[in-house]
């Protein structure tokens, strides 16, 4: 039982690092009702910029923290003016084709500039000064071996994910961007100026990819595999619901605790019924990689909204 959980707890703490990136998406699709294929190149981006003034102009933390994000701020408006102004009362097929031609778009660029910063493409190290060991007091207390930075990135998440609630939900602003992905034309005409939400929303998410693309990139390195993240959010969103930031983490959640619990108990079992049933030994060590979507699949039969999307009721 304590291997079960120990597995489990370390397992929820890794489903928090997908739903840092499942919390763009959401933020994006709550203003506009668009998927942002784009996400997983920003949070590349962001993090190649920090670790860009860390590395090569050797600014102290905050103060990379400071440019990277006003740099996502700066590309959130200029992603706005150039892609989505001109879409604007377009399909939503038009909008995610967009989205699309930004993600490319933007992991050429970044790849040109860490080849002009670094002139190579391997991955480079980012450090938080969080090292990723065992927590002291669970392993001696309780010999469990939970990783500090896990621990540390669930904060951080949380701490997001409340600032976010908040601001959805209690701020002006929030309303306003709750109101433009209802009805975009609605929105307008009583006055809400939807070319300013949309800048707003998309710098919120650059800020939320910077803090993605941290946590990330201390794990496993700045690397351009980073932009594959995105697929990984995607049984995040479909468990939690698209629209949901709570959403998010619960989904994140459920993926990671399955994965771990998956890969640990589930694959060994697999073996040992194939062994008995068919005389064959199917070797299933890599179903952590792939669990997750087979869990969305099946849930899209029961549950398509996801857990806390808002069921629709088509009318006739």
């Amino acid at each position: 039982m304590q291997f079960f959980i120990e597995v489990l707890i370390g397992g929820l703490l890794a489903g928090v690092m997908y739903s840092l990136v499942a919390l763009g998406f959401v933020l994006i699709f709550k203003a506009s009702g668009v998927f942002n294929f784009a996400q997983g190149a920003m949070v590349f981006f962001a993090a190649l910029v920090f670790v860009g003034l860390q590395e090569k102009f050797g600014m102290p933390f905050w103060a990379a923290f400071g440019l990277a994000l006003a740099a996502m701020v700066v590309l959130g408006v200029a992603t706005e003016r150039i892609v989505l102004r001109p879409l604007v009362n377009q399909p939503q097929i038009s909008l995610f084709m967009a989205t699309i031609g930004l993600a490319f778009f933007m992991e050429g660029v970044a790849q040109m500039v860490q080849l002009w910063l670094f002139k190579d493409l391997s991955p480079r190290p980012l450090s938080l000064g969080i090292e990723d060991q065992p927590v002291e007091a669970m392993l001696t207390r309780f010999d469990m071996l939970i990783s500090t930075f896990d621990v540390f990135a669930a904060v951080v998440a949380g701490v997001l994910v409340a600032l976010l609630a908040i601001f959805f939900n209690k701020t002006r602003i929030g309303r306003a961007l709750r109101a433009v992905a209802d009805d975009h034309q609605a929105a307008l005409a009583v006055g809400i100026p939807l070319k300013q939400i949309w800048a707003i929303v998309w710098s919120v998410a650059g800020f939320v990819a910077l803090v993605a693309g941290l946590m990330w990139g201390a794990r496993g390195g700045v690397q351009f595999a980073l932009t594959l993240i995105a697929l990984k959010a995607l049984p995040v969103l479909i468990l939690g619901g698209f629209e949901s930031i709570a959403g998010a983490i619960v989904g994140g959640l459920i993926v990671g605790a399955s994965e771990k619990l998956a890969e640990v108990f589930l694959a060994p079992k697999l073996g040992e019924w194939s062994q008995a049933l068919f005389d064959v030994s199917i070797n299933l060590s890599g179903i952590e990689g792939w669990f997750a979507y087979v869990l969305a699949l099946l849930f899209l039969l029961v549950r398509p909204e996801g857990l806390f999307g808002e069921k629709h009721i088509d009318r006739v």
